[in-house]
């Protein structure tokens, strides 16, 4: 199994649309983020963490589950690379691979030595285009085998039918 943890302000400071979005709405830049790894998620395959910092958002420490991703918020005091590394510790065994998204360099190091395998916010800004990009090709592709109807219809028919089929008069 792989896992990849990921260092949420971060991605968020470091990818352009994230960034310009996080200065006007954070919680809408950590949506998004959320949604995007979502997507990486069910495309890789991979168990997706995010870990924020509390920094940003005071309180208790808390964990949900968002589109089966699942997203930490640190207790107070403690920070996104030390839940990170005990995270990584945790979850690693022979049968798992941690992979850490982060472009946080001493971050990466101390994973590093852990043996979790690192992943810079650009290298993962790459790789999620590629997916949303072949995301868009499996769409454009099953709406083209879509079945055409058995019987040729006019434009005024379809929609007499579209609103019977909802209802309307």
């Amino acid at each position: 199994m792989d896992i990849l943890i990921v260092d949420g302000y971060n991605i968020i400071g470091a990818w352009p649309n994230l960034n310009k979005l996080k200065i006007t709405d954070l919680s809408a830049a950590r949506d998004l983020l959320v949604e995007k790894m979502a997507e990486y998620q069910a495309y890789s395959g991979y168990r997706v963490l995010i870990v924020f910092d509390a920094y940003y958002v005071r309180g208790t420490e808390k964990k949900y589950n968002n589109y089966k991703v699942e997203v930490i918020f640190t207790r107070e005091n403690e920070t996104a690379d030390e839940r990170i590394e005990k995270l990584a510790k945790e979850l690693s065994n022979r049968k798992t691979q941690i992979h850490v998204a982060t472009s946080d360099f001493t971050e990466q190091w101390a994973i590093f030595g852990q043996g979790a395998l690192r992943k810079s916010a650009r290298e993962l800004f790459i790789e999620m285009d590629g997916i949303e990009r072949n995301i868009g090709k499996k769409v454009k592709k099953i709406k083209e085998k879509k079945p055409v109807a058995k019987i040729p219809l006019t434009k005024e028919m379809e929609e007499i039918f579209e609103k019977w089929r909802r209802g309307e008069k």
